[in-house]
């Protein structure tokens, strides 16, 4: 069985019958875990274990777990600071700062990993100042500084196990609008967009990047659809100009971001053809369905190499990491920097 395209979320603790009849459909390419699906590390585990179970090909198992709001398993889990909070570092000592984004990225990919998670949709590549969804999940605001914390940060995640996913391309910090409620629209040219939100994702890719989920932003000046449902800007400009060559994630179908691209079959089909990898469907077991249902056959066999190499690596017990002297020593310094109070941002929206 090979890697389907779709990547979709479960209910609760524990998968239901229809969950896991779901699962086996040769569509189903991954799983994206919420907080609702979280109580313990034991429980999770548990789940992850459950959820590979019976496949010849594993599943890609996701969640959102950049730190500050957006850190979806915390009890049991080291509390994780916003990546805004090394920017503020960086800016008085830019070597304590990269060493610490390089500790937050290896503590949040070690800790996962040791429940079977093979990746977080991390880190954040976003401009920091403007955008009220991005907020403190911005690095800082300028784009140098970001690329150069994205690295640390995403060096660690690579020593732990763990590939990064570069978000939200071509850049979703320069909009005031949350795409999950509403359809932002950016009014620069592309010029403007180049010379400043497109940096770090330029950046990021020539060291290596893994993969990109690409945002629920119009930009109007260059394609009147949103990023993740343009070829221009996926296959054009990532691709070809950027010459990335890893996988590329779809930002969340369900939210209102994605409703011009139609229903959820329509908003699936656009997607891939523009040249998503992946297409996750979350909070819509229906909308998952009918994906299911309609889509039709679908095989993609340079997409299922980048899939595949997303599989996360290193697994070690929860013992065996919190034995260790590195994460020990880490995860004291993330607690120092006392990430103060914290913004809920909820649930059931992917970020």
């Amino acid at each position: 069985m090979t890697l389907g395209p779709l990547m979709i979320d479960l209910q609760g603790l524990e998968m239901t019958e229809e969950e896991k009849e779901i699962l086996h459909h040769p569509l189903v390419g991954g799983v994206i875990l919420f907080s609702r699906n979280y109580d313990s590390v034991e429980q999770v585990s548990a789940l992850v274990e459950n959820i590979q179970a019976d496949r010849h090909t594993r599943l890609v198992i996701a969640v959102d777990h950049e730190g500050g709001a957006v850190q979806r398993f915390r009890h049991e889990f080291t509390r994780l600071p916003a990546c805004a909070e090394l920017g503020k570092i960086y800016d008085q000592n830019v070597d304590e700062a990269l060493s610490l984004s390089y500790d937050l990225g290896w503590v949040m990919a070690a800790e996962l990993r040791t429940v079977g998670v093979d990746l977080s949709f991390a880190p954040i590549l976003d401009l920091g100042g403007i955008s009220r969804v991005i907020n403190d999940r911005a690095f800082h605001k300028k784009p140098d500084v970001i690329a150069r914390l994205a690295f640390a940060y995403r060096q660690g995640m690579h020593d732990a196990g763990m590939a990064a996913v570069g978000k939200h391309f071509p850049g979703h910090g320069s909009i005031e609008a949350d795409s999950h409620h509403e359809i932002p629209v950016d009014e620069r040219s592309f010029a403007d967009i180049e010379e400043h939100d497109l940096i770090p994702f330029k950046k990021m890719i020539d060291n290596g990047l893994e993969a990109i989920m690409p945002a629920h932003v119009i930009y109007p000046h260059v394609d009147k659809m949103p990023a993740g449902f343009s070829a221009f800007w996926l296959q054009e400009v990532l691709r070809k100009r950027l010459n990335f060559q890893g996988a590329i994630f779809s930002d969340d179908m369900s939210m209102a971001g994605a409703e011009v691209g139609g229903d959820f079959v329509e908003r699936t089909r656009t997607a891939l053809g523009a040249g998503c990898d992946m297409v996750l469907i979350c909070n819509d077991q229906e909308g998952a369905i009918q994906v299911l249902d309609h889509l039709g056959d679908y095989n993609e066999p340079v997409s299922q190499v980048r899939l595949i190499r997303m599989h996360g690596r290193k697994l070690i017990t929860r013992q065996q990491l919190t034995n260790d002297k590195d994460w020990q020593q880490r995860v004291k310094k993330l607690n120092a920097l006392n990430p103060g109070q914290e913004l809920d941002l909820g649930d059931d929206e992917l970020l």
